[in-house]
């Protein structure tokens, strides 16, 4: 009798394996996908992803014949092959729901439960995203605080607060602070990135309200001078200075994101730090001209028309606009934000520059930029795992400059 199915000879209890080519082209994977076993198993596809041709391609390249998913997910994978992936098959969002959704979005944000203490009492309401909803986690106030336990810091999903909050939230975060005191170790370095996270996300969402602040553009050069020496001292403060992987897209996190990979590239390739200096600060700053952009723009489903792509691309001459109004910004950053989506081949924008026409700073920015979009969600298109993300770069690699793109695969690599 002929084996349909095999299974992994390590823990092939809790490990199923299929052929890839039970894969199905334009279907959502109502589970995760890893391929390989023991130490070389690797996640690389999220439940959720549509696999597309493109994942098709990557898998025949690498030589992947076989894909395998864990128990839990055994009864959606039976269900997936049973009905070859049809009842999996994409469907429109009901518009309505997304457009109300956009709407309450902007009433809320987003925090890190990796700054979240256990034991310790917050003085706000913490909500989950789950889908298009926002559910009451833990309910507190400034005269009802609540002690943060398990349930909010093992929740799956987005953790926020109303935007009211976020000045509560910035007290807690030096209340955390003061806390940790000269804290050492593992623990105490993660817990002081967090925090340096958290703020930096709290002044970049200020600055995305009012650009032209002179005193939040002040606390963004500290913020980068802080994350650089976090960086120089330990290279691997990078994992514990980027957001957790498949958070929704907020620009303010995003833009947080791309300036610690830009730091980090920056430091694996021997930049000087008064260098640094000036590419963290652009890397920070490379989307503030979104704060010209309608919100219904920035958080639309699906595929943007016309018009409203080129509203999207002009965030890129009006964050120019804005950052040359600041005296403290040095000219040498404005690279990182006027260049950081134009493409070696031409094919990138405002400009259409091409290979020598961008700096450094718009190169290393470009990759940072492009990695993070890929691997966040939205609420009608699942993250990239980092490994299909960097596939995704490696495939377009004539748009981007090799020699950064390895530095920052390697930079990378405990994440991957």
């Amino acid at each position: 009798m002929t084996l349909t199915r095999t299974y992994t000879e390590v823990d092939k209890e809790m490990q199923r394996c299929e052929g890839v080519g039970k894969l199905v082209v334009g279907t959502r994977l109502p589970f995760d996908v890893y391929v390989g076993t023991g130490a070389g198993r690797r996640h690389l596809f999220d439940r959720g992803m549509v696999f597309t041709q493109f994942a098709r391609d990557v898998l025949k390249e690498k030589g992947i014949e076989e894909f395998s998913v864990d128990r839990p997910d055994f009864p959606d994978l039976e269900s997936y092959l049973s009905q070859g992936g049809r009842q999996q098959k994409l469907s429109e969002s009901d518009p309505a729901l997304f457009s109300e959704y956009a709407f309450e979005k902007e009433r809320y944000y987003q925090i890190d439960r990796n700054a979240l203490i256990q034991g310790t009492e917050v003085p706000f309401t913490i909500y989950l995203l789950h889908g298009f909803s926002f559910i009451i986690l833990a309910e507190a106030s400034e005269e009802r605080p609540r002690t943060v336990d398990k349930t909010a810091l093992s929740a799956s999903g987005d953790l926020l607060i109303r935007t009211t909050d976020v000045p509560r939230y910035n007290d807690y975060l030096k209340a955390c602070i003061a806390q940790a005191g000269p804290a050492t170790g593992q623990a105490g370095a993660r817990i002081k990135a967090a925090v340096l996270r958290e703020n930096s996300k709290v002044v970049i969402k200020d600055l995305l309200e009012d650009p032209r602040s002179g005193a939040k553009i002040k606390e963004s050069t500290l913020l980068v001078q802080s994350m650089i020496d976090s960086v120089l001292q330990n290279r691997d403060a990078v994992y514990d200075l980027l957001s957790i992987r498949n958070y929704d897209y907020y620009t303010y996190t995003h833009s947080v994101n791309v300036a610690v990979m830009s730091i980090g590239l920056a430091a694996s390739i021997g930049m000087e730090r008064e260098e640094m200096e000036k590419l963290g600060i652009g890397a920070l700053l490379h989307d503030i001209g979104k704060s010209a952009v309608p919100s219904d723009i920035l958080n639309k489903q699906g595929k943007l028309n016309f018009t409203e792509y080129q509203i999207i691309k002009g965030h890129v001459t009006e964050g120019e606009k804005i950052v040359k109004e600041h005296r403290d910004i040095p000219a040498e950053a404005l690279p990182a934000v006027t260049q950081h989506h134009e493409k070696l081949t031409g094919k990138g924008y405002p400009a259409g520059l091409t290979r020598n026409s961008i700096k450094l700073f718009g190169r290393i920015t470009a990759v940072a930029d492009c990695y993070d979009a890929l691997t966040t969600r939205r609420p009608y298109k699942t993250a990239f795992t980092p490994f299909y993300a960097l596939a995704l770069l490696v495939r377009e690699k004539e748009d981007y400059d090799c020699s950064l793109m390895k530095e920052f695969i390697a930079m990378l690599g405990r994440v991957v």
